[in-house]
């Protein structure tokens, strides 16, 4: 009997751009770092966007909000779509029908169409799902750990890099001749044009399995869809271990999110950065993705031959605990130098947290591995929508009250009082954040596994068992 599992490729050759698998893998991180980099696009702009566009602190922070929680709704249905159609096809129209928003993005002139066009932009985060399926469908069980967590750890790197690239766009853009507070615009073009190229790319470069796409197989008999058993994802919302690793999912990828959004700002405020220093800076924390997120998942492996499932749990506790701890420091940071070295260590714990608990995702219920992934996945934004809220509550009521008791006396005088009102504000949010990321570490310690659990982690070696996210019936 023929099997999809056959053609997997068992090594993540990097170099082999004629393996299908291995040209997949690049060309899925690449289109995931693009929709990351367009998601995050326009924050080292903000301050641009809020003069030009006249954004109050409130519609300043609602963009924030609205740009994660589109993503939610979005991750939850991606899979399923992607159980039908194929990940090449839902990559391909993501890509494309996400770059619009992107595109008007540049071109809005109101703070209500600028609103409209974040939210909208936000569902291009769908692409984590995308990314996972599809890796998955490419390598076999030895190595597709690694590769997951490799291309969602360098699809992440757009969440960062754009502190420096979009910058950089606007400063070819300015070159050619173009004023200065119109960059922002041409670049958020730019950024969503090349985002609409690599679905195109996607298209014809990438196939949905090794063997071939999901239409041609059908049409061959070899792939045979069946319906999805609905008790099975009734199951799967009663495990109160899948709600754990939501919450946190949540606490590690949702802050890194909402990191991202705020910390370009806070860095001016507190440290009176340059919007380029304080964006290379960011650009240091998002490089940490590159090998992070993948020592994650090694530790997970490591502990999980060591300890068993319970080994898991035990990393997964230990660096989700060290990371509020380390978030709680920084947000007490005086001095730029300590500042950084607390951000890099952040950055690092947070990262090797979300490794982690998708270390442990794979063995909760391996018969529904895609709707335990999509609850947890859209944790991290229903963490950032959360945290995101309590920051533009704290700083927007600041902003608001510095600039109430500083009328009259000058614009600079107003602007420099609320940059300090924002600083503190989003300084004790981080101190709170990080006492709940610390709490959830702890609660992490009551996710428990069978018996039954136990014994197959022992049988197969610690190695983390291919999850089989299409429901098919293959014909010999």
């Amino acid at each position: 009997m023929s099997n999809l599992s056959q053609e997997k490729a068992t090594k993540l050759s990097l170099l082999n751009f004629k393996n299908v698998s291995i040209r997949t893998f690049w060309i899925t991180s690449i289109s995931f770092f693009l929709c990351f980099f367009s998601w995050f696009g326009i924050v080292p702009f903000m301050p641009d966007v809020v003069k030009d566009l006249g954004l109050t602190p409130d519609q300043k922070w609602n963009s924030i909000i609205l740009a994660v929680s589109g993503t939610v709704f979005a991750r939850l249905l991606i899979g399923k779509l992607c159980d039908k159609y194929g990940p090449r096809l839902c990559y391909t129209y993501l890509l494309m029908l996400g770059a619009i928003p992107v595109i008007l993005c540049g071109l809005v002139e109101t703070p209500t169409q600028f609103l409209v066009c974040r939210l909208f932009i936000g569902f291009i985060g769908a692409s984590f799902v995308i990314t996972q399926v599809h890796t998955s469908l490419m390598f076999a069980p030895n190595i597709v750990g690694t590769a997951n967590a490799t291309s969602a750890g360098w699809g992440n790197l757009g969440g960062g890099a754009n502190r420096l690239g979009m910058p950089l766009i606007a400063a070819a853009v300015v070159s050619f001749g173009v004023a200065d507070a119109e960059a922002w615009r041409y670049s958020m073009v730019i950024a969503g044009i090349i985002c609409f190229c690599m679905g195109i790319i996607y298209f014809f470069f990438t196939k949905d399995t090794p063997k071939g796409n999901f239409k041609d197989l059908k049409e061959s008999g070899e792939m045979i869809f069946t319906k999805k058993d609905q008790i099975g994802f009734l199951e799967v919302l009663k495990d109160y271990r899948v709600w754990i690793l939501f919450v946190v999912y949540a606490a590690s990828f949702g802050i890194e999110l909402t990191v991202y959004g705020t910390m370009d700002d806070y860095l001016q405020n507190t440290f009176q950065l340059k919007r380029v220093t304080a964006g290379n800076i960011v650009l240091s924390f998002a490089l940490m993705n590159i090998f992070a997120r993948t020592l994650g998942g090694f530790f997970g492996d490591k502990f999980g031959k060591l300890k068993g499932l319970r080994g898991r749990v035990l990393f997964l506790s230990f660096i989700l605990t060290l990371q509020g701890i380390v978030l709680i420091s920084f947000s007490g940071a005086t001095s730029l130098i300590v500042g950084i070295v607390l951000l890099i260590l952040f950055s690092l714990s947070v990262q090797m947290a979300e490794g982690a608990t998708f270390s442990v995702v794979p063995f909760i219920n391996k018969k529904a591995i895609g709707s335990v992934s999509g609850i947890v996945g859209a944790g991290g934004n229903v963490g950032a929508f959360l945290a995101a809220m309590l920051l533009k509550s704290k700083s927007a009521f600041a902003e608001k009250a510095a600039i109430t008791a500083n009328e009259g006396l000058g614009e600079q005088v107003i602007k420099t009082a609320q940059a300090a009102a924002s600083s503190s504000a989003v300084s004790s949010g981080y101190l709170l954040i990080g006492f709940v990321v610390v709490v959830t570490g702890i609660v992490a310690l009551t996710i428990k596994f069978s018996l039954e659990e136990e014994k197959e982690e022992v049988k197969n070696n610690g190695n983390i068992i291919a999850p089989e996210l299409i429901p098919v019936k293959v014909k010999s």
